[in-house]
């Protein structure tokens, strides 16, 4: 308990100057970052002929986000496909499958990095560093120019800024930095970062052994950083180069959970009003804790059949988790890389106790706890306006949220991204079921078996890419299918909300009266938790009720 306690307790002292820190470089306001990043982006921008970067449309923001996207995809098909013949190819990897490449390109460019391969025989180092790496900081400072985009336009910004700006300040002020000094901090825990090909030793028995190595630190840096989650090796932060101890352990739940934490306290400033921050934070730490108290009490008591048998389960649950972490740590990864949609992992889901596995499921299906760059914060804000809106309805007086009306407009485009969630999820995985191609992939029968093809489709829609791992995924039939899903689950959502975004920006702001609902204390923060809650219910229960839940009490 004392090692989850300190680790949110380093959080917290982070949020506040990491939000700070957040609102200078987006606010577009003069400001100190300014001497020390100005001059490289000035360079980049001549170079690149932005010279006016005028305030965009919400219409053309989404545009530009698009157009760079699909630029960058077939930049990263091309290059995984030719892989074979290109540079820093020392160990002699072959060119990725086609179906494979498409989803894997999708999985980067949608910040899901959901991996149907492994990274150590499917991947060169020049496609691990050249595509992986550099989609890992792209699809994050998408997702990040996106969130302050939103946030501009319903906090009543002059406009909703310039895409490829925020692009580029996400990059030089954000992410660079930061990814180059917790490179060189896991390089300094004995994390690996070499060109050389594999290691082969001769066993004691005389047989020779390959041990894959590579640029795995400034990987592991921006993989966690972006909230991306894709592992450098196929068992991910479980395997001991890519996290050898405890203290790394720690340094990347931090790196992929302090920023998007910080959002809140980034969008308060915007809003000119910090306790509209602190409730969207305390709504979100709120489930968060909740979640994470389930996964440890389950993954504690142990396995209820194995118990059953008299055999000593004290230290709980430890199948499928490293000694070297135990239950405490494991549990907080857990719930941090499913809160944050990273899909980094220390354990194996697979083998987590049905109740634990129900953590995992709920975070993403919520799809807001903290998110990820990006993708919490506005998916809260949503929320938020939906739960203004339903209070409106119950007193009869027309909605309002920061000053500005809530009409039918922003609410159908709000229904749309609250529905598209479950359609992608529930429809491609009672589809599974109904095809030879999607039954053949489970690996367990029952209902575990309907757990693991529920989460795939979970995680894919989440932009999450964890895996239960038992399910045999890497065919044409599933790379195809979550790749669809993928798209779905990332473009839908965020066209609909910047739309919800230009659409508020165009309202005359309407003064704050008597009567006006409070968006900035406990209430509503009450309110907000108990609207997630019930529309997650409503959406995912029976199906969680015929996985995990009927499993449990089967074991029982």
């Amino acid at each position: 308990m004392v090692q989850i306690i300190v680790v949110i307790a380093i959080l917290l002292l982070l949020v506040k100057p990491a939000g700070t820190y957040l609102y200078h470089v987006f606010s577009n306001e003069p400001n100190k970052t300014d001497r020390i990043f100005g001059g490289v982006e000035r360079g980049i921008f001549k170079l690149s002929g932005l010279h006016k970067r005028e305030g965009m449309s919400w219409k053309t923001y989404a545009l530009s986000f698009l157009s760079t996207n699909i630029v960058l995809v077939a930049f990263g098909y091309i290059v995984l496909r030719l892989q074979a013949g290109l540079p820093l190819n020392p160990n002699g990897i072959t060119g990725m499958e086609q179906t494979l490449t498409f989803n894997t390109v999708i999985s980067f460019i949608t910040n899901t990095n959901l991996q149907h391969y492994s990274g150590e025989t499917g991947l060169s180092y020049f496609s691990q560093m050249a595509v992986i790496t550099m989609l890992m900081f792209t699809s994050a400072a998408s997702g990040f120019s996106v969130a302050v985009a939103f946030v501009r336009g319903i906090t009543g910004r002059a406009s909703l800024g310039n895409f490829f700006e925020d692009f580029v300040k996400a990059h030089t002020r954000v992410f660079l930095p930061l990814a180059l000094l917790i490179t060189l901090v896991l390089v300094g825990l004995q994390v690996p970062q070499t060109l050389k090909p594999s290691i082969q030793l001769t066993t004691l028995e005389g047989q020779v052994q390959q041990i894959a190595t590579g640029p795995v630190a400034s990987l592991e840096s921006i993989k966690h950083l972006g909230t991306n989650g894709g592992g450098f090796f196929g068992a991910n932060s479980a395997h001991p180069f890519e996290n050898p101890s405890p203290l790394t352990n720690v340094i990347e739940i931090l790196s992929m959970w302090t920023l998007p934490a910080a959002l809140p306290y980034m969008y308060g400033l915007f809003a000119k009003n910090k306790r509209q921050g602190w409730g969207i934070f305390a709504a979100m730490m709120t489930l968060f804790v909740l979640l994470l108290s389930l996964n440890y009490y389950a993954e504690s008591s142990g396995n209820p059949a194995i118990n059953s048998m008299g055999i000593d389960a004290s230290q709980g649950s430890m199948e499928g988790k490293e000694v070297r972490f135990g239950i405490p740590q494991s549990s907080l990864f857990t719930t941090v890389t499913t809160a944050a949609t990273t899909g980094s992992v220390n354990n194996m889901h697979d083998t987590q106790t049905p109740l634990g596995s129900i953590t995992p499921l709920a975070l993403m299906m919520l799809n807001n706890v903290f998110g990820g760059k990006g993708v919490g914060l506005v998916n809260m804000l949503m929320y938020a306006i939906l739960a203004v809106f339903l209070c409106g309805l119950m007193v009869g007086r027309t909605p309002e949220f920061l000053g500005r009306k809530i009409e039918a407009r922003e609410m159908k485009l709000i229904a749309v991204a609250i529905l598209i969630h479950p359609l992608i999820i529930l429809v491609p995985t009672a589809a599974s079921f109904l095809t030879d191609l999607g039954q053949g992939a489970i690996s367990n029968s029952g209902y575990h078996g309907l757990t693991q093809v529920l989460y795939e489709y979970v995680s894919a829609a989440a932009n999450n890419g964890s895996g239960f791992e038992g399910l045999a995924d890497n065919n044409t039939f599933w790379n195809m299918m979550t790749g669809v899903v993928m798209l779905l689950g990332r473009y839908v959502s965020i066209i609909a909300l910047l739309a919800v975004a230009g659409s508020l920006l165009r309202k005359q702001p309407v003064p704050e009266t008597i009567g006006t609902f409070r968006t900035d204390n406990g209430l509503f923060t009450g309110i907000l938790i108990a609207t997630v809650l019930i529309i997650g219910a409503l959406t995912f229960l029976p199906v969680v009720v015929l996985g995990p839940i009927a499993e449990h009490l089967t074991l029982r």
